[in-house]
């Protein structure tokens, strides 16, 4: 190993070994915001081999207080954030093998790049995309390291298949924490924390030091100076479609028809089209032409203004209509605009 990494090397838990291991490891983040910038920033400063980046968001300047990889000139051009993270992690280490996915992480995604992957990164903010992730991760028999943080608060926990109970069998106990930090607001020592944890557990794990992983679930409160570990073992349920004796894997046989979603605390509805009835950037550039004139096209998305609602179209037909919380309005307005 280069001089570059002489300092990890030095810390004997890790060590020579360690390290080629972590260079060999192919690691998935799910989500490039808060959590995934940090988490990726640190797996590619560790030398983590290669690295696949999936996000369906774009950079704004409401982001920058706790997205480190992120730049107001990102923002300003409304920079995919897997871009804007792919541009700043290649400047951090060139050698990185860097994969990015602008897109949302359906069932299809999500067990293609477990396949490919030595564990998964959770940076997501819902409980949905956690059970996609869960589901695929354990159908694959990979660890996948859960983290979530709101407000001064966060928690972690390593799922290593076959060791605890699932993400399935533990979310009966989670719906106090189903807040986002777009409701309740969040300060980015929280981030920080959170990320370093999860990185600390993907390091053990890739380097080889899986003794020593965490067998409780992590919670604290820096705000409040608290913290606590919950085992968890006893809530593993033999009958779980996940983990139990007859897996189903149910969150990852979702249809692939027009699907909408209400985007946590973002008054934004989120509309996956119909893939047999694809709308192309040139689709929404008309429109938005039609209906007024401030249009922005990029490479990625068109951005357009309909019935006094901001639309972003990216360029895989996928459709952000901001300002309206419902998923019935935003079906009713999608289809007035489409058919």
């Amino acid at each position: 190993m280069n001089e570059r990494y002489s300092r990890q090397i030095l810390f004997r838990p890790i060590g020579g070994e360690g390290q080629r291991n972590l260079s060999e490891a192919v690691v998935t983040i799910i989500g490039c915001g808060a959590l995934g910038s940090a988490i990726a920033e640190t797996l590619v400063r560790a030398g983590v081999g290669e690295l696949h980046l999936v996000d369906r968001d774009y950079v704004e300047l409401s982001n920058l207080q706790r997205q480190q990889l992120f730049t107001e000139q990102d923002a300003a051009e409304m920079l995919p954030k897997v871009m804007a993270a792919e541009k700043r992690l290649k400047a951090i280490r060139e050698d990185v093998r860097l994969f990015t996915y602008l897109d949302n992480l359906d069932a299809e995604l999500v067990q293609e790049l477990a396949g490919k992957s030595t564990l998964l990164m959770d940076a997501t903010d819902n409980f949905e995309t956690r059970l996609l992730i869960n589901d695929a991760a354990l159908k694959a028999g990979i660890p996948w390291i859960y983290g979530a943080c709101v407000g001064s608060t966060g928690v972690v926990f390593p799922f290593v298949p076959g060791k605890s109970a699932c993400f399935r069998c533990l979310l009966p106990s989670l719906p106090a924490i189903n807040q986002t930090c777009d409701t309740a607001g969040i300060i980015s020592p929280a981030v920080q924390v959170t990320a370093a944890l999860q990185c600390a557990e993907a390091m053990k794990w890739l380097s080889g030091r899986r003794d020593q992983m965490r067998r409780k679930v992590h919670l604290f409160d820096l705000w409040e100076n608290t913290q606590m570990d919950v085992g968890i073992s006893r809530i593993r349920n033999q009958d779980c479609s996940t983990c139990g004796e007859h897996p189903t894997f149910p969150a990852l046989t979702a249809s692939r028809r027009t699907a909408y979603a209400a985007l946590c605390g973002r008054d934004v509805v989120q509309v996956l089209p119909d893939p047999n009835r694809p709308i192309t950037l040139d689709d929404a550039e008309k429109m938005g032409r039609l209906m007024a004139e401030n249009v922005k096209r990029t490479p990625y998305f068109v951005e357009f203004y309909a019935f006094k609602h901001r639309m972003i179209l990216f360029k895989n037909g996928r459709l952000l209509i901001h300002g309206i919380g419902s998923i019935a309005k935003g079906q009713k307005l999608y289809h007035q605009l489409f058919g």
